[in-house]
């Protein structure tokens, strides 16, 4: 009973995050946080779905729910590549960009080959000049933040009930708390600056909110829900806004994104990385490739007055570029632009670009095939490895082409390396990745049964990780280990059988043989033979050397037999004398005088 209702909270599990990965790539943030939530009631602690709902809370900007989700991930596992992203990311929304900072420098240095850390920090410093650089202190000293830090506190302790299940209230206990929403003390000119066209629905949603004829209707209270959801989004993104862009430099900065590259050329390139990267994590690679191209052009024509770091802004345009026409199969290409991206960080000693290009480089090899160019290329870059997460994937990856080439105690090697490392940096994902490389090469090598020994440990990992796709693999590699060693016992039971067959033909012809010796052995000594047979056993003899050298000097033996057989056959019928001996020894010389005439 318990196993059935096991395997129904797994398949309900599965089908609820499954349908949070389709609304949120559809871009229904919060019917995908209900999905999620609906799976997290089955799963509590799920660390990839935690992740997931705290992705959808960062894109309707609840910056404390995906905080909160982000935290509890992290307590399971410090190092957790996803929920860093992500803490660091609600923390910039949050306006606290010095934490934000911090979080994104800590995830860079354990993924330094991944661009979302690199443009964290770069944004993150931005926000914090900003907000250093301004004109005085008290422009972030309004009094309706510490009502809003308040407000936000409240709103914790739902939240940490909707992650074991949802919660229902009482209505009338609800409007009590929604009537304690605290009114925003910025002047409207101040308002209207933060928010911009969004002012008016600011100002659309407050009536509404107030309207007492709405008091009235049966949707009175759906209504309001969604005015004062939407008045809380507003006011959160006003935060975030004062803080991150000062008054006195918005504007300066004036109405359009394009002028972003005349006033604030750091801005603008940070701004259109991020797009880039949008771009290229949606699959949008040819869009991408077209804005990359365009903002290396721009910036290739500015100083580096205008950009202090114009090369290594160009070696990660470079490098975007590369990753595009890589995706799009235009190996050549993008070898060549990620050449150029090594170039730029050799010769300003840019390592970070270094460590970026031989990855990719590594890459390009091994997707058009040439995979002795890519394990030579990753070998250079694996002392460049900072931390044992990327020496985990940088082992699999090198052991993944000494496999493609056939080099199967290498790929076997590299995989334990790879499932040690990862073991080293508790990541669950690359232990899965390396134990199923080990087991693969392990059957390549004939060592069928800790083949199978390593294909039972990665099944155990995907089905703690929810990987069914995985599972579903893993379960037909492991099936198919075990035909091969039950094909195995059979063959060697038919080499069995079939030597055991041989040996007894052998046998036999060694009795025989051996027969056959103890029987002339035994003819040449024996006296039981009649004097008759043995006579005529020498005359045959006699007869068979005779015909033999007339053989050896005369191509007509057929004619000299005839006429040994005649004269035989005519000796024979003249013997009439009961001295059968004498008969046969006149005739053997009337023999001998017929091949001398015939000679």
């Amino acid at each position: 009973m318990d196993r059935g209702s096991n395997a129904g909270h797994s398949v309900s599990y599965e089908t609820y995050r499954a349908e949070g990965d389709i609304l949120f790539k559809q871009k229904e943030f919060k019917k995908a946080i209900e999905s999620y939530t609906t799976a997290l009631e089955l799963k509590p602690d799920d660390k990839n779905c935690l992740c997931s709902r705290a992705n959808c809370y960062i894109q309707v900007g609840d910056a404390n729910s995906a905080l909160e989700d982000s935290e509890n991930i992290l307590e399971q596992d410090p190092k957790h590549i996803k929920a860093l992203f992500q803490k660091a990311e609600s923390l910039y929304q949050q306006g606290e960009f010095e934490m934000a900072f911090v979080f994104y420098q800590r995830g860079h240095n354990q993924r330094p080959e991944l661009q979302g850390f690199r443009l964290g920090i770069q944004k993150a410093k931005e926000a914090i000049n900003n907000c250093v650089g301004d004109d005085g202190p008290s422009r972030l000293e309004i009094k309706g933040d510490l009502t809003d830090f308040d407000k936000m506190d409240e709103k914790k302790s739902p939240k940490k009930q909707a992650r074991g299940g949802y919660t229902y209230k009482k209505p009338g206990k609800q409007d009590e708390k929604k009537k304690e929403r605290p009114k925003r003390t910025e002047d409207t000119k101040t308002l209207k600056q933060l928010l911009g066209d969004l002012y008016a629905d600011r100002e659309y949603l407050e009536k509404l909110l107030n309207d007492s004829s709405m008091r009235k209707c049966d949707t009175t209270e759906k209504v309001q829900d969604l005015a004062r959801e939407g008045l809380d989004y507003l006011d959160t993104r006003t935060d975030f806004w004062r803080q991150q862009k000062p008054m006195h430099g918005k504007k300066k900065k004036g109405q359009g994104k394009g002028n972003d590259k005349n006033s604030n050329p750091s801005k603008y390139v940070l701004r259109n990385l991020e797009e880039i990267e949008e771009s290229q994590s949606q699959g949008e690679y040819e869009q991408s490739l077209k804005q990359a191209k365009k903002v290396l052009k721009t910036v290739q024509n500015w100083t580096e007055d205008d950009v202090p770091n114009k090369q290594e802004v160009i070696a990660n345009l470079y490098s975007c570029i590369g990753n595009a026409y890589l995706e799009m199969a235009s190996y050549d290409k993008s070898m060549d632009y990620h050449k150029k991206d090594k170039a730029i960080a050799d010769k300003h000693d840019i390592e970070d670009a270094k460590s970026r290009s031989l990855d990719n480089i590594g890459r390009v090899y091994a997707r058009r095939g040439d995979f002795k160019d890519a394990i030579e290329i990753w070998e250079e870059k694996l002392p460049m490895a900072k931390s044992d997460l990327e020496k985990t994937w940088l082992y699999h990856e090198m052991g993944r082409c000494h496999f493609q080439i056939g080099n199967y105690e290498e790929a076997r090697d590299f995989g334990e390396k790879s499932k040690a490392a990862a073991n080293e940096s508790d990541d669950e994902v690359w232990q899965l990745n390396a134990t199923v490389l080990v087991a693969q090469a392990e059957v390549k090598l004939g060592d069928l049964q800790n083949a199978v020994d390593s294909f039972e440990t990665a099944l155990d990992m995907a089905k703690v990780q929810g990987d069914s796709a995985a599972e579903s693999a893993i379960k037909k590699a492991l099936q198919d280990a075990n035909d091969r060693i039950v094909r195995g016992v059979k063959d060697d039971d038919e080499s069995q059988r079939s030597r055991s067959r041989s040996n007894s033909v052998k046998s036999d012809r060694s009795d025989k043989s051996d027969g056959s010796r103890r029987s002339k052995k035994s003819d040449k000594g024996a006296d039981k033979y009649e004097d008759d047979d043995f006579e005529d056993d020498k005359d045959k003899s006699s007869s068979r050397r005779n015909s033999n050298a007339s053989d050896s000097g005369n191509s007509r033996y057929k004619d000299d037999d005839k006429s040994i057989k005649d004269n035989d056959d005519n000796d024979r019928k003249s013997v009439k004398s009961d001295d059968d001996r004498r008969s046969v020894k006149n005739g053997d010389d009337d023999d001998k005088g017929s091949v001398k005439n015939e000679d």
